[in-house]
């Protein structure tokens, strides 16, 4: 990397740290650092709320799967809107009358403290272990693409995010992250035209979304009812709708971006901006990665994109296995690659030669991934500490590789501003449940603003010590945007139900839900670790997995049942 690249990177980074350390430098109050003195427009809070959920993972892990999978990741969106729309209507009039500083404390004003306590803590675990997710998720890869020392990344992360979300609180996370959508959205609209200027001559972005169809990555919408598909229409406006629901609705992480707003309808705004452009912006990213892949079809990369992982292979005694696969790759990218010009050149003028061109392109395409898994496994086998997938290097080989002097810099101040922004609102979050629902609410003892505000500067540096030493020791094995929605997913369906015996069935008291929600938890643990087993056995056929987007429907429909269940002996008693 260039010495203007390291000169834009961390200038980048250093001013966004800079600007909201000293920009909310002054917090008088507890109302000031944790709820921004509720002096955020819909613009801040629109643009908060997207950062904090766009993590550094939706944008280096997601093109990746695009590139291998295609754009059907984008149905897990579909219930955003729908989700959107119901907590501008039901869940933010009630937070701001009732003006709490977190969503917990409405359940205790419902359930008791028992019910809060509970929400509460299943918030802090799950995002907890998420908050290193997101710090380790980037780390991993940008340490082993530049060489860097991972525990060092991981401290740089974590680091800077630590100092400006202690100084500033809630406005200087909110700040922070308007500054920081505007850098990770520049930086993708440049990498996407670079792309489509960087494909042959003779391919125009035409041609190419053509070649992405003839390849199978722009299938979108799958209709499918197989419970074990992970993206379909239905998981995305069923399963999808419960987990934006949660997330929006009960994830102390959202909810405490827009109780930041000066009244309800900025509020209101700021949530409608997500719901229209949400899906657009995963859309677009999700096209990065198929535009990468039809690069890739005419620009020739080894056979797997994480490098660092290949020569490792090549010092073990495995080395002549792996020449031989890449030599068997590189043959068959050749052929494809004949086959894949012939379409394009010859797609309006010979029809018979572009069918056999594109007959032997997508046969080439499958000998091709299974040489990828045939690398893959020996690459476990060779060096069993590997634990990251490959597609999470699809994107960032293209900006190491091919991108100009100055925005490679640019593309990585990208990254890490994504993984500051989305890892300050955690630790925010986590900062403010921690000091209101629980120092607060069990310490009899009566304190003074101040006292409460250096409290919660305490706890925010305390929780991203623990996010730092869960990145330090985290392994994952799954494809890094995956493994959120599916540690959220665990959760966050339970957290709902709760939720929506709170609003909706008023009849129904503490005790039935408190049972109801710990049963609906346990039933979900369950299935995560036995779902296979028990679905096949249920269906009579043999299944890989349950859909994680299903958890969050099972599990705010057993709180919910459950809780209906019990409710009349704990009314009689």
């Amino acid at each position: 990397m260039s010495i203007v690249d390291w000169i834009i990177m961390l200038g980048t980074l250093g001013f966004i740290v800079a600007y909201g350390t000293w920009k909310t430098r002054k917090n008088a109050n507890l109302q000031d650092y944790l709820r921004g003195g509720n002096e955020m427009k819909w613009t801040t809070i629109g643009l908060s709320v997207m950062a904090t959920q766009a993590s550094a993972i939706t944008f280096i892990s997601t093109p990746g799967q695009a590139y291998e999978s295609g754009m059907g990741f984008v149905q897990n969106y579909f219930g955003l809107p729908i989700a959107l729309i119901i907590v501008s209507a039901v869940f933010i009039p009630i937070y701001y009358r009732l003006k709490v500083y977190t969503a917990y404390e409405y359940l205790e004003t419902r359930f008791g403290v028992a019910s809060r306590m509970l929400a509460a803590f299943l918030f802090l675990v799950q995002r907890g272990l998420a908050a290193g997710i997101t710090i380790y998720a980037p780390a991993i890869i940008l340490s082993t693409a530049l060489g860097w020392n991972l525990s060092l990344t991981i401290l740089l992360i974590g680091v800077l995010v630590i100092i400006y979300t202690v100084s500033g609180g809630t406005k200087a996370v909110s700040l922070t992250q308007k500054w920081q959508m505007g850098v990770i959205m520049s930086g993708m609209f440049i990498a996407f035209f670079i792309i489509i200027y960087k494909l042959p001559h003779f391919v125009s972005f035409g041609d190419a979304i053509s070649v992405a169809g003839i390849m199978g990555k722009l299938d979108i919408v799958d209709f499918s009812l197989d419970i074990d598909k992970r993206y379909t229409f239905w998981t995305g406006i069923t399963g999808g709708t419960f987990l934006a629901l949660s997330y929006f609705g009960t994830d102390q992480s959202q909810v405490q971006r827009y109780l930041s707003g000066s009244s309800v309808y900025e509020s209101r705004m700021g949530l409608m901006f997500n719901a229209i452009l949400k899906i657009p912006m995963q859309f677009f990213i999700l096209l990065v990665g198929v535009m990468v892949f039809v690069f890739f079809q005419y620009q020739e990369h080894a056979v797997l994109f994480n490098q660092n992982s290949i020569d490792k292979v090549y010092e073990t005694e495995y080395a002549d296995e792996m020449k031989s696969i890449e030599a068997d790759y590189s043959k068959t990218y050749q052929e494809k690659k004949v086959a894949l010009t012939t379409i394009v050149q010859h797609y309006e003028t010979n029809e018979k030669a572009t069918e056999e061109a594109i007959k032997a392109a997508q046969e080439k395409e499958t000998e091709a991934l299974k040489i990828r898994d045939k690398a893959k496994e020996l690459v476990n086998k060779a060096v069993p500490d590997n634990k990251s997938k490959d597609s999470d290097y699809v994107f960032l080989s293209f900006i190491m590789n091919y991108l100009p002097m100055g925005l490679i810099g640019l593309l990585l101040a990208v990254i890490f501003s994504a993984a500051m922004s989305s890892t300050s609102g955690e630790l925010n979050a986590l900062a403010t449940t921690t000091t209101i629902d629980f120092y607060k609410r069990l310490n009899k003892k009566e304190h003074s603003e101040q006292h409460y505000v250096n409290t919660s500067k305490i706890f925010t540096a305390g929780w991203g010590v623990v996010a730092i030493a869960f990145a330090l020791f985290a392994h994952l094995v799954e494809n890094l945007i995956e493994a959120v929605n599916i540690l959220g997913s665990i959760f966050y369906g339970v957290i709902l139900g709760i939720f929506l015996i709170a609003f909706f069935l008023k009849n129904v008291k503490g005790k039935a839900t408190f049972s109801a929600a710990i049963i609906g938890q346990s039933v979900v643990i369950i299935l995560f670790f036995f779902g296979q087993q028990i679905g096949s056995y249920l269906l009579g056929r043999e299944i890989q997995e349950i859909a994680y987007l299903w958890y969050n429907v099972i599990g705010c429909s057993l709180v919910v049942l459950i809780a209906l269940l019990i409710s009349p002996f704990e009314n009689k008693a």
